[in-house]
C-alpha cells in the first residue's frame, strides 16, 4: 500500500475564529485508539465543543466528538474520551505559562491527516467580547459591498 501524501482535513471549527482572537497556534499529534483512526478516515468528527487543558504536565484534548466507528466491536472507544495531545516541552511549557494568565484558553481549529498521521491544529485564543464579534461582521459586509461595487464598476467599463 502506497504510502499518504499531504494534508486531507477531517474537521475544522470556523466558529473558533469568530468567537476568540488567535494568537498564536500549534501542530499538535493526538494518541488514538484504531477505531478512532478508522472512524476519522470516514471524515466523521466534530471540534465544535473542544477545547484544551493542562492535567498536570500533560496537555489534554477534551470534548471533541469522534464518533463511534460503525464496524466496530465490543472495544470500540468512548465518543467525547480525552485525549493526550503531543507536542515539544517547549510549545508545552509556552502554552502552560499563556493559560495561567487570564482570558487565555487553547482551543483545536482544525483535525486532519498529515501524511497519514493524524493532527489537530490548536491555537492560543483570548475570547472576544460581544461588541468585537459586531465590528468583525460589519467590517467583512462592508469588504463583501466594496468588493461588489469594484466589479460592478468594472462590467460597466468593460463594455465601452
Amino acid at each position: 500500500m502506497a504510502k499518504e501524501q499531504g494534508r486531507k482535513l477531517i474537521a475544522s471549527n470556523r466558529k473558533a475564529r469568530h468567537d476568540y482572537l488567535i494568537e498564536d497556534t500549534f501542530e499538535a499529534g493526538l494518541v488514538l485508539m484504531g477505531t478512532e483512526v478508522k472512524a476519522l478516515r470516514m471524515g466523521r468528527a466534530s471540534l465544535v465543543d473542544g477545547w484544551a487543558g493542562f492535567t498536570g504536565d500533560e496537555l489534554w484534548l477534551e470534548g471533541v466528538h469522534i464518533p463511534e466507528y460503525s464496524n466496530g466491536t465490543w472495544n470500540n472507544h468512548s465518543p467525547r474520551r480525552k485525549r493526550k495531545l503531543l507536542l515539544h516541552r517547549r510549545e508545552l511549557t509556552k502554552l502552560a505559562q499563556a493559560t495561567r494568565e487570564s482570558g487565555h484558553t487553547i482551543v483545536p481549529l482544525a483535525l486532519y491527516f498529515s501524511d497519514g498521521r493524524a493532527k489537530v491544529e490548536i491555537a492560543l485564543a483570548k475570547g472576544k467580547k460581544a461588541y468585537d464579534k459586531r465590528h468583525a461582521l460589519r467590517e467583512r459586509q462592508d469588504r463583501r459591498e466594496t468588493d461588489r461595487a469594484l466589479s460592478a464598476a468594472r462590467r460597466g467599463h468593460r463594455g465601452d
